[in-house]
């Protein structure tokens, strides 16, 4: 199991409340794990791992060496420890009687045998048909001489705060061990990857617990059972299933090919905040602003450009940055979808082709160019209202501050500690070459795009930031 570590006065009106429909908390859950149980399953793993002195590992051996080195062939020949085998424990459940098994990602990780142990104790080699670190999640294969019991999936994204849940799993190796609780709180993103889409649960959830189903009170599995909030490693009331609609089609993916084929539309995305939406007039904070477009890929072709705010993508509205990845990932490979952006103050709709997400497709990569270190000249230029002194890119500069040959723009060389800029983080190195949408290559671009911004009314511009780490579009408050 995976932990994250951490962190009225009543009015005089009569009025008339009419009851909420809601399903009452049975008189007993035995029913519903009895139906359950046998579907949900102990996934026991081992592999070798080199041996280590220190860190919080028990160095059992150098207390009882004889026994030690009966049960492991003694020590090397070349005086090192031999690895030892290490095993753990999870759980996971039959979604497909002919053997499909669910669990965790972190279950099976690094395994070199992985087995199955149903509710009779019967042992099952497993075979690893596919993973996804993304969402944590695994397919196994086991062959077994009859049917085996199975579970039906849930619709996630019906269930609701305060509903009854149920978790059954393996908790400390304690196999078969049910636990109930409600849904605390839906669509949590626990910064566990970009696809994070969370129910959170009170029902006891513990080490072991990792892979195993959440149901809801038709016997349906909502949820997989993923992490942990705990400071002792315990239970302490909150717990963490990644949602069913969110992995159902990693898994059906994993099936058919081995691997998790996700959309992609070649973009890199920042929130939007109120000084952002400000910036740009738009009517309050929403959508995923567009920070870098990927050199050929499909958003390029679409027509998106840095600086757009993509509101709707595929007839889904984006209201939170975090929810356009998972759009963009459960679209169809090849399909042609609108996207609603908002740009220089006005929305557009551009239709753009889903590709597929590769590994390289999430790697950036800026080469260096050779520059000429021939000192040169450089006028200084001051821009007052950013608080924020410039100069044009030169070969001097580009050899100062590592700055990519594709790279144009101002390079900040002085900041006034006391601007909204120096606050937001902008350093001398900093390239700016956008302010407002508005492409800058010179000083008098950048005097041109504040004046307009002011001519508008504007009191905070936006503009785009390049450095070492990356490009960020960062809303800056004028001065003066």
């Amino acid at each position: 199991m995976k932990s994250i570590l951490g962190f009225a006065a009543a009015a005089a009106v009569a009025v008339c409340v009419m009851p909420a429909a809601a399903r009452n908390a049975p008189d007993s859950f035995a029913d519903l794990a009895a139906r359950l149980s046998p579907a949900v399953v102990n996934i026991s793993t081992s592999q070798n791992v080199e041996r280590k002195k220190g860190g919080d590992e028990i160095p059992w051996d150098e207390f009882f060496p004889d026994q030690f080195q009966n049960r492991r062939g003694g020590e090397a020949p070349d005086g090192k420890a031999p690895p030892r085998r290490q095993t753990s424990l999870g759980s996971g459940f039959i979604i497909d009687k002919a053997g499909y098994i669910v669990t965790n990602n972190h279950v099976v990780e690094d395994a070199d045998q992985i087995s199955v142990i149903l509710e009779d104790d019967t042992v099952l080699e497993a075979k690893l048909v596919g993973r996804d670190a993304k969402v944590d999640v695994a397919l196994l294969k086991v062959e077994a001489k009859s049917d085996l019991p199975v579970v039906n999936w849930g619709n996630s994204n019906g269930a609701r705060v305060g509903d009854w849940v149920l978790a059954i799993g393996n908790p400390f190796g304690l196999s078969g061990t049910v636990t109930t609780g409600i849904i605390s709180a839906r669509s949590r993103d626990i910064k566990a990857g970009q696809y994070d889409d969370f129910i959170q649960t009170d029902a006891s959830i513990n080490r072991g617990n990792s892979g195993g189903p959440l149901f809801n009170m038709d016997g349906q599995v909502i949820g997989v059972n993923t992490a942990i909030y705990s400071p002792s490693g315990g239970s302490v009331g909150i717990g963490f299933a990644a949602s069913a609609n969110l992995v159902r089609p990693v898994l059906d993916d994993l099936r058919k090919y081995g691997r998790t084929r996700r959309g992609w539309i070649g973009v890199q995305i920042q929130s939007v905040t109120e000084e952002i939406a400000q910036s740009l007039g738009l009517d309050k904070a929403r959508g995923a602003l567009v920070s870098r477009v990927t050199e050929n890929g499909p958003a390029v072709a679409s027509g998106i450009e840095s600086s757009d705010i993509i509101l709707n993508f595929d007839g889904k509205p984006i209201d939170k940055m975090s929810e356009l990845p998972r759009v963009v990932a459960e679209s169809g490979i090849d399909k042609t979808v609108n996207v609603q952006l908002w740009r220089k103050g006005t929305q557009k709709t551009v239709k753009l082709k889903v590709g597929e997400l590769r590994d390289e497709n999430e790697k950036v990569v800026a080469s260096l160019g050779a520059p000429d270190t021939t000192k040169q000249e450089v006028k200084k230029t001051e821009i007052k209202e950013l608080g924020v002194t410039v100069v044009e890119i030169s070969d001097e500069t580009r050899a100062k501050y590592t700055i990519p040959a594709s790279v144009r723009g101002l390079v900040i060389v002085e900041i006034d500690e006391s601007s909204d800029a120096a606050l937001k983080g902008l350093r001398p190195g900093d390239v700016i070459d956008e302010i407002q949408q508005i492409y800058i290559a010179n000083p008098a671009d950048a005097a041109a795009a504040i004046r307009r911004a002011k001519e508008g009314s504007r009191s905070v511009v936006l503009v785009r930031v390049m450095n070492g780490g990356g490009i960020r579009l960062i809303p800056i408050k004028l001065a003066g």
